[in-house]
């Protein structure tokens, strides 16, 4: 974290610092998109198909690691570890929902968080595989494997690429930054697409009133099921990014907290806006990011629990002048009625 500048101090104690440091935005950057990533995910399932989704974290677990044991472990390229973790992902997520999607409201949403604190508490001990609270990467081979692991391949393969295209300085441009937001964008016309289909349109009548459709001949147990398919995929791809912003894969990173932070960006966003996912994940890892410049001679402690108070106090003020989110609408809030 850039050190303090006492000479420029705004109200609440926070300095300047931050606005001109460009490595600064870059992270926000990064974690804005990650975490619009799995909200995609969560609009998906909560905004147009009705269903509590709590387990977000463990998709990004399973992907993450997945993609880390077939690279480290199997010999996998980076490449086709990819594709190969998504779907184990995604099987993960059929795996859930056989079960859970015949709970309904607060049972489901229960059954998802249980299980994704599963995904984590496995690998948290399964030392020989996912390298337990070591974490892996980095744990393999020892500190200084992480000088060569997949992601620094990658971020070299990404620099060439925009050489080819004309920049002469790729690596002011972040390319994790960029191909995290180029998969965010596409992600989010993707699913607008798919959303205006028939398919689509189905899974906004299950969230309406999930008895009429079944009534109409629709199987909404497996349009269900493919909207959690979908969500895991996209979350997996969000394990994909967190594993090489962070450089490890670690089971602290996917704590529940992270679904609730994803959370967060969807209730700022808006229920079933795509767009407004996008812009609720800025502000929410602006506010979260920014406010570790608060001063005030806190220690680190306190300056945690005062970020988390004033991320909160915001949700709560939108809540109550705003509940349908920045670019939500109100006739979209049908869930719980």
């Amino acid at each position: 974290m850039p050190a303090h500048d006492p000479s420029v101090i705004l109200p609440l104690g926070l300095t300047l610092n931050f606005f001109t440091d460009t490595g600064f935005w870059i992270g926000v950057g990064v974690l804005a998109g990650i975490y619009a990533l799995v909200a995609l995910g969560l609009q998906l399932n909560v905004g147009y198909t009705g269903m509590t989704n709590f387990g977000a974290a463990g998709f990004m677990a399973v992907g993450a690691y997945a993609m880390a044991i077939l690279v480290l472990k199997a010999g996998f390229s980076f490449w086709l570890s990819l594709p190969v973790a998504m779907l184990i992902a995604i099987g993960f997520g059929l795996l859930v929902g056989l079960p859970s999607l015949r709970l309904r409201a607060d049972y489901f949403a229960i059954a998802t968080i249980a299980l994704a604190e599963t995904v984590r508490i496995i690998a948290q001990n399964a030392d020989s595989l996912t390298g337990g609270n070591q974490g892996l990467f980095c744990a393999e081979g020892g500190a200084g494997a992480c000088d060569n692991d997949a992601w620094t391949n990658l971020s070299m393969t990404i620099e060439g690429w925009l050489q080819s295209l004309g920049w002469t300085n790729p690596e002011s441009l972040a390319p994790l930054l960029i191909v995290v937001w180029l998969f965010v964008v596409g992600a989010t016309l993707g699913l607008r697409f798919i959303q205006k289909s028939p398919w689509g349109r189905v899974l906004r009548a299950i969230r309406e009133d999930e008895d009429a459709a079944e009534a109409l001949g629709k199987h909404t147990f497996a349009y269900k099921l493919q909207s959690l398919a979908i969500a895991a995929a996209i979350g997996a791809f969000a394990g994909f990014f967190l594993a090489l912003d962070l450089a490890t894969v670690h089971p602290l990173d996917y704590e529940p907290v992270v679904t609730f932070f994803a959370c967060g960006v969807l209730v700022l966003g808006g229920l079933a806006s795509y767009w407004g996912v996008l812009a609720g994940a800025v502000v929410f890892w602006t506010i979260l990011e920014g406010t570790r410049f608060i001063g005030f001679g806190l220690d680190d402690t306190q300056i945690a629990a005062l970020r988390f108070f004033i991320v909160g106090l915001a949700l709560i003020v939108l809540m109550v002048f705003r509940p349908q989110g920045m670019f939500g609408k109100r006739e979209e809030m049908v869930l719980g009625e």
